[in-house]
This record gives C-alpha cells, structure tokens and sequence, in this order.
C-alpha cells in the first residue's frame, strides 16, 4: 500500500501498449483491459501534476518495425508526457529515460503495461538498482503466461518496492 506521493516526483511509466503488444494472448488480463486502466491513469497523474511516461520498443538492426510498433491511439503521448523509445527488454537499457527523469526530480516511479515478467519486471529491476522508489500496479499490467505473472507479483515485485492497485496510487497521488 502507498500512503503518499508527491506528484511532481512521480513519474507513470507505461511499458510497451503498442497494438502487436496488445493483441498477444495475454493472462490475467487482455491487453485491451490494460490499455483501458492505462488511459484512466496517465489521466489521474497528469491532473494530479505528475509525469507521464510512454514507452515503447523497437527492434534494434532492422530497417522497418513490425506493423503496430508505434503507441496505440488511446495512448499517442499528450503535451507534457514523456515518449521513450527503447531497444531492450527494460526501459532504462540503452535509453535517456533515466537521465529524462533525473532532470524533472522525479523519485518515485510507478510501472504498469504488458508484460509483467519482460518488459514491467526488467524496468522495475533497473528502477531500483537506481534507487528510485518503485511501485507497481498490480490490475494494470498483465503477463504472457499467468504462472509468471502472479510469480513477479507475489515475489519479485515485493522485493523491488511495493505493489499495489491503480486507485490505491491514484489516491496516494491525490493526498
């Protein structure tokens, strides 16, 4: 559980909610229903003062990306987001995300997206290796297998800083 945020430190971070992403077969939830809590998200942080964070992947070495790699329309970055572009399992390998966050004083970091156990998980890792404050939303990310998922969940993600739900941290937020 989180008790408090201070908006203005806090950074949303949206892993991989790309069209190909979302359509795979995904478990608890079905991409469209992570999509859908994301939107409601990166609108509760935004007018609570907090950041937003899209990121997406690219394949590195190749001329053109796999149709649906760009963001899905429901999440295209808005004024004032932030849009990563990254060529690694996590967001902070081989990006500026890191060095984008430390020049806007951000502190906490708050993941969501799919997959839980790839791209969510390896982000969270590095997150904390940096020393941000790391939360993770339990109801807005989803796995490609539900044995992972529940696995960084239940264990990993205990580990690396707090889990919790989307109206936990929008209430957290908004305190």
């Amino acid at each position: 559980m989180v008790d408090r945020l201070e908006p203005r430190r806090t950074a949303l971070v949206l892993i991989d909610l790309m069209p190909r992403i979302i359509a795979l077969e995904t478990a608890p939830l079905a991409g469209t229903v992570v999509l859908e809590r994301a939107v409601a998200l990166a609108e509760g942080t935004r007018s609570a003062g907090g950041l937003v964070v899209k990121v997406r992947v690219e394949r590195p070495g190749v001329d053109v990306q796999p149709e649906g790699s760009g963001f899905a329309p429901e999440v295209e970055p808005q004024p004032g987001d932030l849009e990563i572009v990254k060529r690694a399992v996590g967001a902070f390998g081989r990006s500026p995300l890191d060095a984008e966050l430390q020049a806007r004083g951000i502190q906490n970091i708050v993941l969501g997206g799919i997959a839980t156990n790839f791209g969510v998980e390896s982000t969270g890792r590095a997150a904390s290796d940096l020393g941000y404050e790391t939360i993770f939303l339990s109801d807005a990310t989803t796995g490609l297998d539900q044995d992972a998922h529940d696995f960084a969940l239940s264990y990993v993600f205990p580990r690396l800083g707090t889990v919790c739900t989307s109206t936990e941290y929008l209430a957290a937020l908004s305190s």
